[in-house]
């Protein structure tokens, strides 16, 4: 196999049993995996895996953890504030050296294939998307989980039969299907996970804010009800949304960066802070779900203070600029990918 090095973060369906969370995170410690991350969230009740290593060792830690992912966690006694249909909710690989997108799209539709074998539901989205209407998970997952036993069953509105039904496995609700719900592999380019926090436990700004910001922009109605429009957001490739994080006694923007090059950190929580101070808000530091890479967090130190700085100076200025310690240690040696596999194989 290729000595390429591939990076898988499955969000599992479970951010409160830590002993569970836990079995199912051992499930994918094998030779050849470096488990780099795992942050679970109790107010979203999910989890976030972030693992990388050797494409061939990753590949079978995937199947590992989302079957043994399928085994302890039931989709019909789940709740939560964040979207989700399964008890994977999705599990994206990732490029990282010597490897590239079509490469790991092929994996998930290996990984995809061996799990649809359990008689579950397997959606494919991203770049081992079908159909240009699949890839993107949003789309896909409209309905949320509550809504697969109409989808399965014919009687949606909100999709299509071009997104309606699985790619894989079982298309009808059994008991398999209402555990498992829908489980959901892909392939993606590094996405950010970033939430701004604003210090106001109730959500109505953040959710303000993020129909704001958020690429897809806001739906417009005319007061009687007889047309409509979709604004453009403010930041581009962002998906966002405004949350409560009731543990905190705060709400955030909680935003999905798709392209960190384009819509930087910075770019996003200075937005969101400046739109904060107009509603007669104030932001509270922000936080970074999963990994991030080196480069992101460079440009960060680079827009906040210029040139002729070390990259450890640079790491300093964008955790303490950020914020990025306000609910919980940032450490870059675990958290920025290259470090972390260079702290792992030293």
């Amino acid at each position: 196999m290729s000595s390429g090095i591939v990076e898988c973060v499955p969000n599992i369906s479970e951010g409160r049993d830590i002993e569970k969370i836990n079995r199912i995170v051992d499930a994918a410690r094998i030779e050849g995996v470096k488990i780099l991350g795992v942050e679970p969230d109790p107010d979203y009740n999910r989890t976030v895996i972030t693992f990388a290593g050797q494409i061939d060792s990753v590949e079978q830690a995937a199947i590992n953890l989302v079957s043994k992912a399928i085994e302890e966690i039931d989709m019909s006694k789940h709740s939560g504030e964040h979207p989700r249909m399964g008890c994977v909710d999705v599990c994206p690989f990732i490029p990282i050296s010597n490897t590239t997108m079509d490469i790991c799209a092929e994996i998930a539709k290996r990984v995809a294939k061996t799990i649809a074998e359990l008689d579950v539901p397997v959606f494919l989205y991203g770049f081992a998307a079908k159909h240009e209407d699949r890839k993107l998970l949003s789309k896909l997952r409209k309905g949320e989980y509550e809504g697969l036993k109409d989808r399965f069953n014919g009687t949606t509105e909100i999709h299509t039969e071009t997104t309606r039904l699985p790619d894989l496995g079982e298309v009808t609700w059994t008991d398999k299907a209402q555990k498992a719900g829908g489980i959901t592999i892909g392939a993606r380019d590094i996405l950010l996970a970033y939430n701004v926090n604003i210090d106001d436990s109730d959500p109505a700004v953040a959710q303000q804010i993020g129909s704001l910001v958020r690429s897809s922009g806001r739906l417009i109605k005319s007061s009687d009800g007889g047309g409509k429009f979709r604004t453009v957001g403010l930041l581009k490739h962002v998906q966002g949304m405004g949350v409560p994080l009731e543990s905190h006694n705060l709400s955030q923007v909680s935003m999905n960066l798709q392209n960190y090059n384009i819509t930087n950190l910075h770019h996003a929580f200075d937005t969101i802070d400046s739109l904060c101070k107009n509603m007669g808000r104030e932001t509270k530091g922000s936080e970074l779900v999963g990994l991030v890479p080196l480069k992101a967090m460079l440009d960060v130190g680079h827009w906040y203070v210029g040139e002729g700085f070390s990259d450890e100076e640079y790491i300093t200025v964008a955790i303490e600029r950020l914020g990025l310690n306000s609910i919980g240690e940032f450490n870059p040696n675990e958290r920025i990918i290259e470090l972390a596999l260079k702290e792992e194989t030293a």
